[in-house]
């Protein structure tokens, strides 16, 4: 008589997914310079003349990674393990227990235990949002709302923090819990993002060769 094969068991069920960290604004502003520069470098392929549509076409090569790599390829990714931050140029991983802190300015940035920095180009800081804040903030404390005097991540009144400064908060706050982690030590990671790099500056050769041949 055999006996009735075992089940396999499940993976374990990782704490959470990885959070993501954009700029929508930026995200917003790309899509449409890439909408404008396909209507008119297309309109100009099909319908110019001579060397026109070979300057449209090298111009492509060339503007389109780049406005790829400024508007919509920055973002950040946060689990439980590691930071994983996209710039435009260049992608950096970094395990919580590599990271020494997180600073914002006028810029959000990243430094390791070496004292290296990195910029965190998906999380902008915006004045303006940080002044929007702070009026919220003052009108709870003037409305004497007792939970005004101390905001914290994940809190209902955390809408008193610039959303890039909130950013900010919940980063530190997995920083703060995941340093000394053993699953979250190693040596950071950079890799250069050839797919942007390569093919803007063959753009940029292509259409150097033609405006100096013209």
């Amino acid at each position: 008589m055999t006996s009735d094969p075992q089940p396999t068991p499940a993976e374990p069920t990782p704490a959470y997914k990885d959070r993501v960290y954009r700029s929508h604004a930026a995200i917003a502003g790309g899509v449409m310079l890439l909408a404008i520069g396909a209507w008119l470098g297309i309109d100009a392929l099909i319908r110019g003349e001579g060397r026109t549509p070979w300057l449209a076409l090298a111009g492509l090569l060339f503007a389109v990674p780049l406005v790829v790599a400024y508007t919509v390829r920055p973002a950040v990714y946060a689990s439980e393990d590691r930071l994983r931050v996209r710039n435009p140029f260049r992608t950096i991983v970094l395990p919580w227990g590599a990271i020494s802190g997180l600073r914002s300015g006028y810029s959000n940035e990243v430094f390791t235990q070496d004292g290296t920095k990195y910029q965190l180009w998906a999380i902008p800081v915006s004045l303006r949002g940080r002044k929007r804040a702070a009026q919220r903030h003052a009108r709870q404390v003037a409305s004497d709302d007792p939970s005004a005097s101390l905001v914290r991540p994940g809190s209902a009144h955390e809408n008193t923090r610039a959303p890039g400064d909130q950013a900010m908060d919940d980063l530190r706050e997995i920083s703060e819990r995941r340093e000394g982690a053993a699953d979250a030590q190693g040596e950071p990671l950079a890799r250069w993002a050839y797919e942007i790099l390569g093919p803007s500056l063959a753009g940029a050769v292509v259409l150097a060769v033609l405006l100096a041949t013209g």
